[in-house]
């Protein structure tokens, strides 16, 4: 276990930092929603690819708020979360969890409002809407064919609207695309696929392919990371030991692939690759990891995922990973990787990333 002192201490200073941040980009930017930094600033007209990233923006203000109890984020945050409201009948993407989970669900967590937690459940609806009974899995943006591993962050959300409602249809298509994506996107060693994709007549798996790793074979680290904290969410909502134990795959190949400081590449297959880091799949890792250690039933597990999770927020907290001493750096967590094969937020500040190191920051705190 790390010195428990020095984690707080670091948090509640990368906290205070990130608070400072935050405000310094809504008041330069309102109602702007930036995804990732270029050289450092947010405001810039990079490409998206897809529209994923407009609810961490929002969850960041919810974290700061029960943080700090300033009436100042407890404003923004539902002001910000009301500007994505309209998204939760999109039927164009498959990241409604990443969307609301961060912020409506965070808000109606807080306060109980029937009325929030209601946008919360039509949401999940709408992206149960996704699922293709030929291959029983929810499809991506990219194409009916195409499964993404990603989508693990994003059913949640569907469990929660079948909890909500006692609808056993969106309980049966959320259950599956899980058993879908444990059976072909995940391998033996605990490594994950980016993608997969089916024959859309009979069903049939195809292959497995990437758009972001190294090549369609290799280990993507965020991918990697979305599958160690998804799989333990629906572990969470089912009490399936299949999904706890994929969980646990995924956090040992984490563990054992990736250097002592807990940082990982944006690909673990890559050789000598041109770039060392990438701080938002670390960011996602130590949340899950935090949820992990408790869902696990192993107590030497517990303790060495939460040991891990704090190891990975001690290096993102130094200098060479907090910008709070580079000047003129308008993020909070440097070293991120949006697409490096696209060349989008390469070595940069990403949204994810600042909230999931945000969320695993409140982790460390006690805070959830």
């Amino acid at each position: 276990m790390n010195d428990l002192p020095s984690v707080r201490a670091q948090a509640n200073r990368a906290f205070d930092f990130a608070g400072v941040q935050v405000r310094r980009l809504i008041e330069a930017h309102p109602d702007y929603f930036p995804m990732y930094t270029l050289g450092g600033r947010w405001k810039h007209g990079g490409e998206a690819w897809t529209n994923w990233c407009e609810g961490f923006l929002g969850g960041q203000m919810w974290l700061l708020y029960r943080h700090t109890r300033d009436p100042y984020w407890r404003e923004r945050a539902e002001h910000y979360s009301r500007l994505v409201e309209h998204r939760k009948t999109d039927r164009n993407v498959h990241d409604l969890g990443f969307l609301f989970w961060s912020t409506w669900k965070r808000w109606f967590d807080l306060e109980g409002d029937p009325a929030v937690n209601a946008v919360v459940v039509e949401a999940g609806r709408t992206l149960s809407l996704r699922f293709k009974e030929n291959g029983q899995y929810l499809r991506s943006f990219v194409g009916d064919d195409s499964l993404f591993i990603d989508i693990m962050m994003n059913v949640g959300i569907i469990f929660y609207a079948a909890q909500q409602t006692g609808d056993p249809e969106l309980l049966r298509r959320a259950t599956r695309h899980s058993l879908t994506s444990r059976r072909y996107l995940v391998r033996g060693d605990g490594s994950t696929s980016h993608e997969g994709l089916f024959d859309l007549t009979t069903g049939e798996f195809l292959k497995q392919t990437t758009h972001q790793g190294w090549r369609d074979d290799s280990s993507w680290a965020r991918g990697l990371t979305w599958a160690l904290y998804g799989f333990g969410t629906v572990y969470s909502f089912t009490h399936d030991e299949r999904f706890v134990q994929t969980a646990e795959a995924c956090a040992d190949f984490y563990i054992e692939r990736t250097p002592a400081h807990g940082v990982p590449p944006n690909d673990w297959e890559e050789s000598n690759p041109r770039l060392p880091y990438e701080s938002s799949a670390a960011a996602i890792a130590a949340s899950g990891l935090f949820n992990l250690a408790k869902l696990t039933h192993n107590p030497a597990k517990a303790m060495a995922y939460r040991a891990y999770a704090e190891r990975i927020l001690m290096t993102l907290c130094s200098s060479e990973f907090l910008a709070i001493d580079t000047p003129g750096w308008e993020g909070v967590l440097k070293h991120g990787m949006y697409h490096q094969r696209k060349g989008l937020g390469v070595d940069e500040s990403v949204m994810w990333g600042e909230y999931f190191f945000m969320e695993a920051l409140s982790k460390a705190l006690g805070e959830e």
